[in-house]
C-alpha cells in the first residue's frame, strides 16, 4: 500500500485500513464486497459493493454489442471488411449496424476513462480470486481519472500491511 500513502490522506487511510482489517475475514465471494473509489480532486474514498460498481460506475458497454461483435467475429473468419457489414445488415439491420457504430464512437469521443467491460470484469475475475484463495485479501481500489482529463482510471489493490518484527530483548 506504499504507493497509495501518497494518494490517501491519513483520515482515508485509515478507512482504508478499517476495510482492509474486516475483509480479511472474507473467505466467500459475494455483493457485497467493498469497492473503494478515489476521487483525487476531492480526496474523497467512496466504498461501494461489488453488486453496486457497475451502477455507480458504468462501464462502457458500445463496443460489445452484438452488431459489432458480431462484425469482428466475421473479420476473424475471413470475411472482407465490405462482407462482413453486408452480413451484419442482414442478421441486425442497418439502422442496428448504424446505431452500434453511432454509439461506439460516441464513447470513444466522449471517453469512460478507460473503464470498459473487459477492464470491469477483470476486477471481478482478480477480486473474487483472491477471496476465495488462502492467505490475505486486498481490496480494490480505483483511482477516478479527473474529470475532463485523457487519463484512464487506474486499478490498485490495497493489501494488508505486515505487522512489525519484534524482538524480545531479555
Amino acid at each position: 500500500m506504499a504507493e497509495l500513502q501518497t494518494l490517501l490522506t491519513p483520515r482515508l487511510q485509515a478507512q482504508a485500513d478499517q476495510l482492509l482489517a474486516q475483509q480479511q475475514l472474507q473467505r466467500t465471494w459475494h455483493g457485497d464486497l467493498p469497492v473503494l473509489l478515489l476521487d483525487r480532486c476531492w480526496l474523497r474514498l467512496q466504498v461501494v459493493t461489488v453488486q453496486r460498481l457497475a451502477l455507480t460506475l458504468p462501464p462502457d458497454t458500445s463496443a460489445e454489442a452484438p452488431e459489432l461483435v458480431r462484425y469482428r467475429s466475421l473479420l476473424q473468419q475471413g470475411l472482407t471488411e465490405l462482407e462482413a457489414q453486408e452480413q451484419c445488415w442482414q442478421e441486425f439491420g442497418r439502422e442496428a449496424c448504424a446505431e452500434a457504430l453511432r454509439r461506439f464512437w460516441l464513447m470513444q469521443e466522449q471517453g469512460n476513462h478507460g473503464w470498459t467491460l473487459p477492464a470491469y470484469l477483470h476486477l471481478l475475475a482478480i477480486y473474487r480470486q483472491q477471496v476465495e484463495s488462502p492467505g490475505p485479501t486486498s481490496l480494490p481500489l480505483l483511482v477516478l481519472a479527473r474529470p475532463g482529463s485523457n487519463e484512464a482510471h487506474h486499478l490498485s489493490w490495497c493489501w494488508p500491511t505486515t505487522p512489525p518484527m519484534r524482538h524480545n530483548s531479555r
